[in-house]
């Protein structure tokens, strides 16, 4: 069922476009069923379907309305006299924000719902006054409305405070226990953690508990950060908050268990995948944040070096044949796959994707969960994808030899397919795949190329400060100073935009392997993984530690990531 905005906005595209359009009509009714289907915002979907550039839609609303679009937004800031004209409720409530006054004294109101005729009349009464409804894109307006009014948080020391005065009370079974997670104090603790690390753009949440304390970190960029500690005894009942939010038993503390939990929070979806590990002193938790408004799923956006790009896009633009990512958990490689896939998506072609879980939705891709305990795994997912005449496939991971052979297979017949697997670099890939058991010879007429990736920390652009490397840093990188020529390095002294911790953002560092005639060759004679990336180096390619070397060349990183994570 369509919301008034979205009923409003195919009736005006179908009134303004219809008839010279004719073939609009019937892409709008599939936008309606995949909107039945998602729930997804028809605005989204009629971008993501390509009918419509955003900045199109917004002109075009805006004209049929006798209107304008927000775009000196970050030009001047809005007087606080002006913000005041719309109380905090009403605004996040409505998703307004007052922009100004006109000589006749009409307040101009940016709006997110401005087809919906009834919430502009709704607003003229609350706010006693005339308005003029400007267009504004979505993420504009979120952005401008936690800039303008930002949420009322909670602060973790005040909670910390009221939970103290619990912390002694004794549980005695698991209704009491099921009774004090659900009290007011720790349901309250949870959330604003939860929500501070959200807000902080964490990717994972660890509740760890230990023989004498309790902590709680979260994972920003890579690099762990400590949240202030609750009482020890807090540890059960707070860690039962958790699984019964993300749906899972607090009686059972003896086996690993798996939760996801869905929350909104400053109006976005935010997705939570939780894991209950039973250690010594109690369960270890850690809740891994996928949200979607963080992650840009662009191929140009994750910070390769350009000759490398043009070679990935070649890659992953080929018939058949299979591109595999690898490198430690936590690197990005769903990322990159996803962003390549994102990339590739064209109506005439199918995609299918195979993933363990879904983590983030693409309009046009058919997902599929992978499910061990009822039997779905990677390779009967695959086996099942290539009778659904698919033109691209990916699969979340290559664990065994089964899915590695229905891989090479698809490959084979005419398919090209992503992957990931876990090896340090790109030559040892495929060492790995021989240890599996995959013949040498269907490595070499399958495989079209190798990305091995690992993601370090910019240093924060605020307070980057250049100066001289030492020879301590130099014998670190085991390079000479002739090696680096003029160049200065760079390091973050500490602000309060990294949080005093000299970097904010991170980047991908990549070496590609390019399978060609003469690496083919090798694997069929079964070289070892060092000859391989010494003929790839030949051949081109940068090693990850090379490309780290780079990025701190060009002031994008410090000695201490590249050293830690090559």
């Amino acid at each position: 069922m369509l919301d008034t905005e979205s009923m409003a906005l195919i009736d005006l595209l179908l009134s303004e476009l219809g008839s010279s359009r004719p073939e609009l009509k019937d892409q709008l009714k599939e936008v309606e069923e995949e909107h039945g289907r998602s729930g997804k915002p028809v605005f989204n979907i009629i971008e993501n379907y390509g009918l419509f550039k955003r900045a199109e839609l917004l002109d075009l609303i805006a004209s049929s309305q006798g209107t304008y679009v927000w775009t000196d937004y970050d030009q001047t800031d809005i007087p606080r006299e002006i913000i005041n004209k719309v109380d905090y409720d009403t605004a996040r409530t409505y998703k307004v924000i007052p922009l100004g006054v006109d000589e006749s004294g009409v307040l101009h109101l940016a709006m997110r719902n401005s087809l919906d005729f009834q919430t502009v009349e709704s607003l003229q009464f609350i706010l006693n006054t005339t308005i003029q409804p400007v267009v504004v894109d979505m993420d504009v307006l979120e952005t401008q409305m936690n800039k303008y009014y930002p949420e009322k948080t909670d602060n973790v020391h005040d909670i910390l405070e009221i939970l103290k005065d619990s912390a002694e009370e004794e549980v005695a079974d698991d209704k009491d226990l099921e009774s004090m997670a659900n009290e007011a104090p720790v349901v309250k603790f949870v959330d604003v953690v939860m929500q501070q690390a959200i807000r902080d753009k964490a990717s994972d949440i660890h509740f760890e508990p230990f023989e004498n304390e309790f902590r709680i970190r979260y994972r920003v960029d890579g690099a762990l950060y400590e949240m202030p500690q609750p009482p020890k005894s807090l540890a059960i009942p707070l860690i039962s908050r958790v699984k019964i939010i993300s749906g899972l038993n607090i009686s059972e503390r003896r086996r690993p268990q798996d939760g996801r939990i869905e929350l909104k929070v400053n109006g976005k979806p935010i997705d939570m995948r939780v894991s209950c590990l039973p250690t010594s002193y109690g369960e270890s938790v850690v809740l891994r944040v996928l949200d979607r408004s963080v992650v840009n799923l662009d191929l140009d956006a994750l910070g390769m070096e350009p000759t490398l790009l043009a070679k990935l896009r070649e890659i992953i633009h080929l018939p058949n044949g299979i591109l595999l990512v690898t490198g430690p958990t936590g690197s990005g490689k769903t990322t990159t796959l996803y962003s390549a896939l994102r990339e590739i998506n064209v109506v005439s072609d199918k995609l299918l994707t195979a993933e363990d879980p879904v983590e983030y939705d693409i309009e046009g891709i058919i997902q599929v969960p992978i499910n061990d305990a009822v039997g779905m795994t990677f390779g009967k997912a695959l086996r099942a994808f290539l009778r659904q005449d698919p033109d691209r496939i990916l699969v979340g991971e290559i664990r065994d030899f089964e899915t590695a052979q229905i891989a090479i297979e698809a490959a084979l017949t005419g398919h090209f397919v992503f992957s990931t697997l876990h090896t340090n670099d790109a030559a040892s890939t495929v060492t790995r795949l021989v240890d599996m058991g995959v013949e040498p010879f269907l490595i070499c007429s399958s495989l079209s190329g190798i990305l091995a990736q690992r993601l370090i920390r910019r240093v924060c652009s605020e307070c980057k400060t250049s100066y001289v490397p030492t020879d301590q840093d130099l014998k670190r990188l085991r390079i000479d100073r002739s090696e680096i020529g003029d160049h200065l390095f760079y390091y973050g002294k500490g602000c309060s935009t990294c949080h005093g911790t000299g970097y904010k953002g991170r980047k991908a560092i990549c070496e590609l392997l390019v399978v060609n005639q003469e690496i083919r060759d090798l694997i069929f004679a079964g070289a070892p993984h060092t000859e391989i990336r010494e003929k790839a180096r030949e051949h081109g390619m940068r090693t990850v530690r090379e490309d780290g070397l780079q990025a701190i060349y060009n002031g994008e990183t410090t000695v201490d990531e590249v050293v830690r994570y090559t």
